[in-house]
Formats: C-alpha cells, structure tokens, sequence
C-alpha cells in the first residue's frame, strides 16, 4: 500500500505543481487587463447562457484570459521581432563604420560591398547571359558571362561599342579574366549560366548534351 501510496504521489506531485504554476503564471499576465477586457466581453453577451458547467461570469473571465494571452503572445513575438532587427541593424551599421576607417582594409572592404551590391541588388542581368568569344586570338574560343556595359570612357577610347564579358578559368571558375569585346564579336548562345560553370569546371567533359560522366 505504502509503495502504491508514494508511486501515485510521484506522478501526481509534478503534474500539481505544474498546473499551480500555469494557473499563478496566467493569473499573473492576465490580472493587469482582466477587467476592461470582461467588460468588452460581457457587451457582445458571449455565451447568455453559459457554456456546458460554467457560467456566463466563468466564460466571460476565461473567455478573457485566453484573449489576453493570445494579445500577449503577439506582442511579445512583435516586440522580439522590432529589437531584433533595430539589434542586428545597429550592429550591420557599427562594423560598418569600423571597417571603413581601417587602413588597407576598408579598401577591401568597400570593394567587396560595392561588388555584392551590384551582383545581388543594382544588376539582376549580371552573368545571366552566356557568349562565346575570341580567345586568346581570333582563331580560338571560349565562353563567358556577360557583366555589364563597359565604361564609357573605354567606349570613348576605343570608338567601339564594347561589353564587358567575364571568362572564367578551367577547373577553378571562381578566377578568370575580365575582357572587353566589340558586340560584334560576341556570339550569344542559348544556354543555362550553371550548364557553362559545369562545362568550364570539367574541363569540357560535362555539357548540355551530355550531363553526366558514364562510369
């Protein structure tokens, strides 16, 4: 009996304990808005009648709990959300600021922002189009990725309407060079940038008519 007594008390003790804490916690959130909240409540006449056991009083003041604890929620989520990002922004903003009074880093760095900047926010065509062209002379080929116009006072220098066309290298394709073609040189090809990227880092074994290596 006594072994059954306290099996029966280990179980039921933590559940007690847990419920009286919810119970304290939601009486705790709730106490501050309780009243005006029931008056709005008890105006829509929610439940004249009550609800199963309870009353209409009973309704009306859980009926208000549970409508403040979902108001709660929301505004803690909104609130974690506002600081978060007013955080994470005052920090982006800090480092910026930082980085760019170093010497020889900021260089760097300014750089490498002004090219993230124009890859993934000014220039959504940038590297989407593929071409082949000349290279390393008239004779050979290679393709590439075109960039962007080319400045124009390379245009001016020069008297030619030029683009720039990025070529990268086999097998590494995060190195290349950057070349300036006359547009009459350029020849436009209908094919995927990702497809031209696994040409160039196979080495010329994968392409568009033969995606995989036969083992």
């Amino acid at each position: 009996m006594k072994k059954y007594f306290i099996t029966g008390l280990v179980i039921l003790l933590p559940l007690v304990v847990t419920i009286a804490i919810v119970i304290f916690l939601v009486n705790f959130l709730t106490k501050p808005f309780i009243g005006f909240v029931s008056q709005l409540l008890s105006m829509r006449l929610i439940f004249p009648q009550g609800f199963f056991f309870l009353s209409q009083n009973q309704v009306i003041h859980y009926g208000s709990q549970i409508v403040i604890l979902i108001f709660l929620f929301f505004f803690t989520l909104f609130l974690g959300m506002i600081a978060r990002w007013f955080f994470f922004k005052s920090l982006i903003s800090l480092s910026d600021k930082i980085l760019h009074k170093i010497p020889i880093i900021n260089k760097v760095y300014k750089t490498t922002q002004e090219i993230i900047k124009t890859l993934f926010v000014t220039d959504k065509n940038a590297f989407k189009q593929v071409v082949m062209v000349p290279f390393p002379n008239e004779d050979a080929f290679v393709m590439g990725l075109i960039a962007r116009e080319s400045p124009n006072v390379c245009k001016d220098a020069t008297e030619k309407d030029l683009i720039s066309v990025l070529v990268p290298t086999a097998p590494n394709a995060t190195t290349g060079y950057l070349l300036m073609y006359d547009k009459t040189k350029v020849i436009y090809l209908d094919m995927k940038p990702e497809d031209a990227v696994k040409y160039i880092v196979s080495c010329g074994v994968i392409t568009p008519e033969h995606p995989e290596i036969g083992m």
